[in-house]
């Protein structure tokens, strides 16, 4: 892979800037380089602004070096940075399957560049050459979410190996519900496939979507073109403090993936049963996709109930289908109640 063939002239070209933090290294006990607040301590300080201790300890759970992580606003700043990096305004395109995550699509629009669909079969599934055939000199970028959203099935490592392989341009897996499926991660693959950048989350699996922290792993050339694009301190210094302590105390995350997977084969099982619900797609989520009969009718009968799921009901592919999160067992057994009632009336 030639990454300055892909990378944008400009940015390649770019000299980063050079904030005070990033210009000191050792010990001080004195800082007087950055027109801080000396007081209100720790948090007259900016963050580290490659937030250091949280990639060695993240590097750590997940088998890469610290040089293979970026982190990020949520997801949603590596998608955008991609675009940045990668595509040249009103020239370049990139190509995704359809339906998938709606933030592709928005930052190419924002960042004026051709998104191409390329739809899913009848089974949310793709062949590669249909992926490979929609691509052409412009094409910068390939957008997989595996698992899927709003779908919820995950794709064999094998077909996204294939198409990173025959592509020259980048491979974009986003892997936000990855911790739910079975089906295994592209990390592991990241030395075999040097154009592949995995999308990963603390929102999710990890329960802080609160935190807005998403990460980017590839090889560390392509990180490095992502700390130069970046914001100088765009992870906050209470973010990284919360995501440390939940680096610390990875088995409250495995105990709730735990929890959740259970809870998901309950509610499907329950919802088998009712009377509006037509069909359930498998999941390798923390979600169901549900066809139900009237979607919309279903879905404003919960809404006055204070249930709040997702009406997928105008996504290609999707019609007739609400979007349901696996919730508490609680939640889940409010969910069958309402739906219940509603098959009633």
């Amino acid at each position: 892979m030639n990454l300055e063939k892909l990378v944008r002239p400009n940015i390649s070209k770019l000299t980063p800037y050079s904030s005070a933090r990033n210009e000191f290294s050792g010990v001080a006990s004195v800082f007087l380089d950055a027109n801080e607040n000396p007081f209100n301590e720790p948090y007259n300080r900016y963050p580290d602004p490659l937030q250091r201790k949280v990639k060695e300890l993240l590097a750590t759970i997940k088998g890469v070096k610290p040089e293979n992580i970026f982190l990020g606003v949520g997801s949603d700043e590596g998608i955008d940075l991609a675009y940045r990096i990668f595509c040249r305004p009103g020239i370049d395109n990139v190509v995704a399957i359809a339906p998938s995550y709606g933030m592709y699509e928005v930052c190419a629009d924002i960042n004026d560049i051709e998104y191409r669909r390329v739809q899913l079969d009848d089974t949310f599934g793709f062949a590669p050459d249909d992926i490979l055939a929609a691509t052409d000199d412009n094409t910068k970028l390939i957008w997989i979410c595996s698992p899927n959203n709003p779908t919820g099935n995950a794709y064999p490592l094998d077909l996204i190996i294939q198409i990173a392989n025959a592509f020259k341009g980048i491979v974009m897996v986003d892997e936000a519900y990855i911790d739910f499926s079975d089906k295994g991660s592209m990390l592991a693959h990241l030395a075999e496939c040097p154009n592949v950048i995995v999308l990963q989350t603390f929102s999710k699996a990890w329960g802080r979507a609160g935190l807005r922290l998403g990460v980017a792993y590839a090889n560390a050339e392509i990180i490095d073109f992502y700390n130069k694009v970046k914001y100088p301190y765009n992870v906050n210094a209470l973010t990284q403090e919360k995501a440390i302590e939940a680096l610390t105390n990875i088995q409250e995350v495995e105990t709730w993936v735990k929890e959740l997977l259970d809870n998901r084969t309950t509610l499907a099982k329950c919802l088998e049963g009712l009377q509006c619900v037509k069909h359930i797609y498998p999941s390798d989520a923390n979600f169901l996709l549900v066809k139900v009969d009237n979607p919309d009718n279903l879905y404003d009968f919960l809404n006055k109930q204070g249930i709040i799921v997702r009406n997928r009901n105008r996504v290609e592919k999707c019609a007739g289908c609400l979007r349901i999160t696996i919730g508490t067992h609680e939640e889940n057994e409010q969910l069958i109640n309402a739906i219940y009632d509603y098959d009633r009336k």
